[in-house]
């Protein structure tokens, strides 16, 4: 596995020739979308502006229950480049993305990435849009409920956990950077002997808040003297 961090996104997006190819790695790594498949398969008609949401079809999964159809939202990452893509298409165009014969289209997918990423000196990562899709659903974790999330990637919390959730450098340096702020906020603590060095009135002062000095008269008061313990 391998998180693909936004600064090599941005780079192989630069890289690639024209908005429907910046479509096509956008779509695998801000959508989470299984590639080639349910990329090349989008078509416009798929689209809702009005509601910025696009639904995705997915061959993988239509044997299940809601017949691999889902909706995903139109991300901030993904808004400018759908736009680009549909003003530079075609009068009629139906599908959003390249389209090649079967079984060509996932080879030209990958060959035009790994020219981007060659072009931009970004050294390629493993599972080359596996990673991408679970870049996304590790990043989509940080901010939604798991189920929202799966929802909108199209697999399970259990898939999710087992194949596509990932532990980043990011999460230690945060969890150090809380760490330290958690300590730093805790207020200081008291020497073990403090109460022994205190007076009785003091000891019942902070065991017991403001009602001590009535204790302390009462007892006083009884002829005996107030004690530490």
């Amino acid at each position: 596995m391998a998180f693909v961090s936004r600064a090599d996104t941005a780079a192989v997006l630069a890289a690639l020739p024209d908005a429907k190819w910046k479509l096509v790695f956008a779509l695998a790594r801000y959508g989470g979308l299984r590639c080639p498949s349910e990329i090349a398969g989008l078509k416009w008609s798929d689209i809702s502006w009005e509601r910025e949401r696009f639904t995705v079809r997915a061959v993988k999964t239509e044997h299940h229950g809601d017949g691999g159809i889902r909706v995903v939202p139109m991300f901030p990452e993904l808004a400018p480049l759908f736009r680009e893509a549909f003003e530079a298409a075609e009068p009629g165009e139906v599908f959003c993305c390249p389209q090649y014969p079967a079984g060509f289209c996932g080879q030209m997918y990958r060959k035009m990435v790994l020219q981007a990423m060659a072009r931009a000196g970004v050294k390629p990562w493993p599972k080359l849009f596996q990673n991408c899709r679970a870049s996304r659903e590790t990043e989509l974790a940080e901010h939604y409920p798991v189920q929202v999330v799966c929802s909108w990637i199209g697999n399970s919390p259990a898939v999710a956990a087992k194949h596509y959730l990932q532990t980043t450098e990011s999460h230690f340096q945060r969890a150090a950077a809380e760490g330290a702020q958690n300590v730093a906020q805790q207020p200081p603590k008291m020497p073990r002997n403090a109460l022994n060095e205190k007076s009785p009135e003091a000891v019942l002062q902070a065991a017991t808040g403001d009602c001590i000095p009535m204790q302390i008269n009462l007892v006083r008061h009884q002829g005996l003297e107030p004690w530490a313990r």
